[in-house]
């Protein structure tokens, strides 16, 4: 792409809805799918804002997203693009990337369901693609309508900043920031000289234990930091060189800050002092409010110098004429437009498509099961000991959780088997919610330290019945180990893990089924601290999963 000269002292810009006006046709289709897309987006992605701690900050994007649009077009050197075949390139690209990300997003919902963290995090990255292109289109000399310029390109690229991340991602980024925040927070205490040993995630005091959980990893203020490093340096700040050094500055802060947060957390846990709830919430919300006052700071503080630094402006007598396209075949000027309206078109197709073969579960309206009636009662030779599990349901979002553990001893040393089963009714909580809460999320954080096994999913049999496949994983707890194996189940059936890359099988999914609404929800866990050798063939084992077939298992 190459920018037109720019003019030196350009008329004042109109107002965005005052140029929309005098747009073409075609320009103001593209202009209005553009905008539907990102308002369905906005509503599809306001329970995880509101809900989700991590992605609070998109309650502001759709400010954010015309707040910078405003700033990209009140520079006072615009940058229009020529027409040509590197612009077009471009387009081409961006249209082609938005519409394999949609049909992604419709395939990955045949198989999980369209709240899922992953079909939403496509649907907003075939979002950010679509703007993406609409600024190539609209930034043509012969529109004028959004510059190409950093303002604009980040309030498209910000979108994706405020959708919840695939679950494979966030579970790993989570563990290594917890890991890396309870390691460091453990040499700071040693450097103090107060006595403290680590298990995991778990510090152990004098006075107690804290344990440096998922809402303490760090993952909020590095993508809220992120976010808002993103937005200063595309509203307060103009030279390249200050953007990227407040981009540059953003992760690292948040971390910073958000382990002076844990350390302030176990020093007063060492005093004696209850951390939960207020102390929790308040060092939380100070971290985000701190950082997010020094990269703004920053950004002003940097744009101030770059004032008394600047070089007067040219007077109007030196403007120039902008550069004509009269050397540019028509068929190269008119293109941009014209290929962006066939995508957005081809968007809006395949949204229909997905849309209508969207049917509601026909177990909507079911009576909940009784969770507890399916684990095995008193079994000869087992001990049993039932887990209330209460504690945890504002944490879940649900009231249907049980969990039973059998005991026995053998001439090869104790047998420990959990059942554990949870339950939540249609439209009770978002797919994504129950897929963050496996045993790869949780466990770490009570000091189970994830292993290195050959199969992560398992293919189990039981009385001769091949069940679904199993997401099989091995913890361990200083020398005590831990199998698991576990399946969450939607609409009455288990949700694909299989092969989540291979457009085929999820286009079979498609089209045998549909796509899912509005489906309960059934998570099973099964853990022993033995492998599925020692125990498949126990009675107990057979009579669960008799009774979890009829569940869909």
């Amino acid at each position: 792409m190459t920018p037109v000269d720019e003019i030196m002292a350009p008329p004042p810009v109109r107002s965005l809805v005052a140029a929309l006006r005098d747009l073409p046709l075609v320009a103001k289709f593209c202009a209005g799918a553009v905008v539907l897309f990102a308002i369905a987006l906005s509503i599809q992605l306001w329970p995880d804002w509101r809900q989700n701690p991590d992605l609070s900050h998109g309650l502001f994007m759709p400010l954010v997203f015309l707040l910078l649009l405003h700033e990209s077009r009140a520079t006072a050197a615009p940058r229009w693009l020529r027409a040509g075949a590197m612009t077009n390139s471009t387009l081409v690209a961006l249209v082609g990337g938005g519409l394999v990300a949609l049909s992604a997003a419709g395939l990955y919902a045949a198989a999980l369901d369209w709240s899922h963290a992953l079909v939403i995090f496509a649907l907003s990255a075939a979002l950010a693609l679509f703007i993406g292109a609409a600024i190539v289109a609209f930034a043509g000399e012969s529109v004028r309508l959004v510059p190409c310029n950093w303002s604009a390109v980040v309030a498209a690229g910000l979108w994706v900043l405020c959708a919840p991340i695939p679950p494979g991602t966030y579970t790993r980024l989570t563990l290594g920031l917890q890991l890396w925040v309870s390691e460091n927070v453990l040499r700071a205490l040693h450097l103090l000289g107060i006595a403290a040993d680590r298990h995991g995630n778990i510090i152990e005091l004098v006075r107690g234990s804290v344990g440096i959980e998922e809402a303490c990893s760090g993952v909020r203020s590095l993508i809220s930091c992120v976010f808002a490093g993103l937005f200063f340096s595309a509203s307060l700040v103009r030279r390249p060189w200050a953007r990227v050094l407040i981009i540059g500055l953003s992760a690292p802060l948040a971390l910073v800050m958000n382990f002076i947060r844990s350390l302030t957390l176990t020093l007063l846990a060492n005093s004696g002092v209850n951390i939960t709830g207020t102390w929790h919430d308040a060092t939380g919300f100070a971290v985000l409010g701190v950082t997010a006052v020094m990269l703004g700071g920053l950004a002003l503080l940097l744009e101030h110098s770059e004032k008394k630094t600047a070089r007067p402006a040219p007077s109007s007598a030196s403007a120039t004429s902008p550069v004509s396209d009269s050397s540019v075949p028509p068929s190269l000027v008119h293109f941009p437009l014209a290929g962006l309206c066939a995508g957005l078109a081809l968007a809006l197709a395949l949204l229909t498509v997905f849309t209508l073969n969207t049917r509601s579960s026909p177990r909507r309206g079911a009576l909940i099961p009784d969770l507890r009636a399916v684990l095995p009662e008193a079994t000869p030779g087992w001990t049993i000991v039932n887990t209330d599990l209460y504690e945890f349901s504002d944490t879940l979002h649900t009231d249907h959780l049980v969990q039973r553990t059998y005991y026995k001893t053998t001439p090869a040393g104790p047998v420990r088997i959990i059942l554990y089963l949870a339950y939540w009714a249609p439209g009770q909580a978002s797919v994504s919610l129950v897929a963050s809460h496996t045993p790869d999320a949780c466990w770490p954080g009570s000091g189970w330290a994830p292993q290195t096994i050959d199969q992560p999913r398992e293919q189990l049999v039981v009385d001769r019945r091949a069940l679904a496949t199993a997401e099989a994983r091995f913890f361990k707890l200083g020398d005590e180990p831990e199998f698991v194996w576990f399946w969450h189940l939607y609409d009455g059936r288990p949700i694909n893990y299989r092969d989540p890359y291979s457009a085929s099988e999820l286009l079979r999914i498609a089209l045998r089924y549909g796509f899912r609404h509005d489906g309960d929800q059934l998570f099973v866990r099964v853990s022993c601290n033995r492998p599925w050798s020692t125990i498949e063939h126990e009675p107990l084992i057979a009579q669960f999963f008799a009774r979890t077939q009829t569940l869909g298992l």
